[in-house]
């Protein structure tokens, strides 16, 4: 889990110990940043850091009834005592832990498993010290590791098995690479568009580092089949994204590299940070502005969340401006900003209706004036959900027509109507029922299971 979304874990697993009593197990960036986690009720032990040795250890300890309490990695809460155990080192070699096992959730959620597009990770790590991210502070603080040991990537082959595998048991049309930087090796990216059209020969996406992108790049993944790149734009102030937000980009990396991704007939989609502290409200409208000239597509908005361990989040307390308690964070990082700047509802209005604007740029001279509207906050966060909707539908019909798919239930008009009348009757029934019974919905679902297995 991670900061944000703990609550609600918390809160489900109070219902799975009243059920079951199981032995609980928290693990990912919220325990490994706020270990102090582990006096939550019902929390009887933490994952910090990578957990793939360290949890299999653990469950082998438990089948066998062993003592756990020195179970590296882990803090284990028993008796009222809390015991804090060192962590194991990186695990160096990605390979060496085999395939993911994606029977647990494809074979228990159709949705996830009849989709067409699936997500597949290449390395693990990276080299850039950005303070809002987590990567410097699990790197830097919790294990005390090089760049050069921290970032880890699978080889061509091991990842194209993976994804031929994952094809041969589960419908597969389309690759969504998730890396934080896909191109950070050029002789691994050569390698890459050598052997997937042989061997693979499936539509993909990627996300790009900026000063990494080359003109080449671009054509080679454009031949072999990639649809669509993402760019992380973060400011156009260039204090903020090389002082505050430490991207260590110049301007001239942000418009190069989305001028390669556009000429190549790529997708762009960028990303981007709002509510830097120390920025004005002027800084946020020039990433508005940057994003119309370098005309992105799919322009891709969040509110800054100084997460704790971040340098970040350091410098938000040390000047009076960050929320210290982790369980006020937003579950949903694009709704609210937890920093208290001077402009704090403008710019979340700003976020609104950011992608909205980027398409229609002719509404750029009123902007300021809808910002200072705050009673429209609703009607701005409808704009925004509806238009990333068919954002969404757009990017989904793109990759339907790169797999074959034509016709009406592709085209986006009709696909983003389709979403969101399913999305507004699921919200609406969770608003009715979901809170009422959610946990005999939960029981049922158990003993079902239950039945199913045994």
């Amino acid at each position: 889990m991670t900061t944000g979304d703990h609550v609600y874990y918390l809160g489900l697993n109070r219902q799975l110990k009243e059920l079951t009593g199981a032995f609980s197990v928290f693990g990912n960036s919220h325990p490994t940043f706020v270990p102090e986690f582990i006096e939550e009720e019902g929390v009887d032990a933490i994952c910090r850091g990578e957990g793939e040795i360290a949890f299999a250890d653990l469950c082998n300890r438990l089948q066998k009834g062993e003592d756990v309490s020195d179970t590296k990695n882990f803090w284990i809460k028993q008796n009222g005592t809390v015991h804090q155990n060192p962590l194991r080192p990186l695990a160096h070699n990605l390979e060496a832990l085999g395939f993911p096992d994606r029977s647990v959730i494809y074979d228990h959620g159709s949705c996830y498993r009849e989709i067409e597009r699936k997500i597949f990770i290449t390395a693990r790590g990276c080299p850039n010290s950005c303070s809002y991210c987590f990567h410097h502070a699990w790197r830097d603080k919790v294990y005390g590791a090089t760049v050069k040991d921290y970032v880890r990537k699978r080889s061509v082959d091991h990842v194209i098995e993976e994804i031929n595998l994952v094809r041969e048991k589960y419908p597969l049309r389309f690759v969504h690479f998730l890396d934080d930087i896909f191109n950070i090796s050029d002789q691994w990216l050569d390698e890459f568009c050598v052997k997937w059209p042989k061997e693979v020969k499936l539509p993909f996406d990627v996300i790009l580092r900026t000063n990494l992108t080359t003109e080449q790049q671009m054509k080679d993944l454009k031949r072999v089949g990639c649809i669509s790149a993402r760019l992380a734009f973060e400011a156009a102030n260039d204090y903020i994204r090389n002082v505050v937000y430490r991207k260590s980009v110049t301007m001239e990396d942000l418009k190069a590299s989305s001028r390669h991704v556009k000429e190549a007939g790529l997708r762009l989609t960028s990303l981007q940070l709002l509510g830097a502290p120390g920025g004005t409200l002027n800084d946020e409208l020039d990433t508005l502005r940057l994003n119309i000239e370098c005309k992105v597509d799919h322009p891709w908005v969040s509110l800054l969340q100084p997460y704790a361990m971040t340098d970040i989040n350091e410098y938000t307390k040390e000047i009076g401006i960050a929320v210290d308690e982790w369980d006020k964070f937003p579950e949903k990082f694009n709704r609210t900003t937890t920093v208290h700047h001077q402009h704090r509802r403008e710019v979340e209005n700003l976020h609104k209706l950011f992608p909205f604007v980027v398409r229609f740029p002719f509404l750029m001279p009123i902007v300021p004036f809808l910002l200072r509207l705050h009673f429209l906050r609703p009607l701005y966060l409808a704009i925004y959900a509806l238009w990333t909707e068919y954002l969404v539908s757009e990017q989904n019909q793109q990759w339907s027509e790169a797999t074959g798919k034509r016709g009406l239930l592709t085209w986006a008009p009709f696909d983003w109507l389709r979403r969101t009348t399913v999305k507004v009757f699921l919200r609406l029934r969770e608003v009715l029922f979901g809170k009422k019974f959610r946990k005999a919905q939960l029981k049922l679902q158990m003993s079902t299971d239950t039945l199913i297995h045994s």
